[in-house]
């Protein structure tokens, strides 16, 4: 009996568009002022998980630790780290995460952090990550859920008017994550989702800290240039929506986490 063929992937996002959305990210991750908010965010909270689970990581590997706050902290505690990107910089070892990871031996940790919400293949890099752990291994992945930058999705609708473009990517929700978890093969699985609510006085500001945290648009399909006239309405909108002089933004946080350990049967 002649096997069925492997279901295509939609090609949703960009590869190209995603490492130079990444790329960019770094070089304006160099100013001082850089918006840091959700990597800080991220590694935190992996760090608050490792301490709770007691799981103490001998080797681990550490996708898009910007900030490198996570790889510090584990290094002190004596841990082996692997640091890797889809966009690295000087010590970071370049993945796909669509791809067999490049590594020979595995990790007892692997934590992601806001790079998988842009595969075209997610649950394929899921399993990639499941692989790559060693038994007993623990997966945090961390990235922008959805009900993130709900505001500026309105913003960018009235900017484009009568024609509205897709500027901004869809993203996955809690039910979808807890899915993906059971898809991989992970056990012990965890999803939870935690809202970052930060307060601009202007859009270029919060236009600065989306670049600034590697959350431009990298959609295969790209929208067309905003324009003055595009801009003009969407600041418009911004001072309309804006509350005392306040605009609110909400970025969605949403992390899964599984161990690489056999699944057990359910409870009847």
């Amino acid at each position: 009996m002649a096997s069925s063929p492997s279901p295509t992937i939609p090609t949703i996002f960009s590869p190209a568009r995603r490492r130079a959305v990444r790329a960019r990210m770094r070089v304006l991750q160099q100013r001082p002022n850089a918006a840091r908010f959700l990597a800080d965010d991220m590694a935190e909270d992996v760090l608050e998980r490792l301490a709770f689970l007691r799981h103490e990581p001998q080797r681990a590997l550490l996708i898009g630790d910007v900030t490198g706050q996570l790889t510090e902290a584990l290094s002190a505690q004596g841990c082996d780290v692997v640091r890797a990107d889809p966009a690295p910089v000087a010590g970071e070892v370049a993945v796909d995460e669509e791809q067999p990871l490049p590594f020979a031996e595995g990790f007892d940790l692997i934590a992601s952090l806001g790079t998988l919400d842009t595969v075209n293949d997610l649950p394929g890099a899921m399993v990639h990550l499941r692989r790559a752990l060693r038994p007993d291994g623990l997966a945090v992945i961390s990235m922008m859920g959805a009900g993130s930058v709900t505001g500026l999705r309105a913003l960018m609708l009235e900017a484009d008017g009568d024609r509205p473009a897709a500027r901004i990517h869809p993203q996955v929700d809690v039910r979808a994550g807890g899915q993906l978890l059971q898809r991989a093969g992970f056990a012990d699985p965890v999803i939870d989702s935690r809202s970052l609510k930060v307060s601009y006085r202007s859009l270029r500001g919060l236009v600065d800290d989306v670049h600034a945290q590697g959350l431009g648009c990298c959609l295969q399909r790209k929208a067309p240039p905003l324009g003055r006239s595009g801009w003009t309405r969407a600041q418009q909108a911004f001072e309309r929506l804006s509350t005392e002089t306040k605009f609110i933004e909400e970025f969605e946080i949403l992390t899964l986490s599984g161990w690489a350990k056999p699944l057990r049967a359910p409870k009847f």
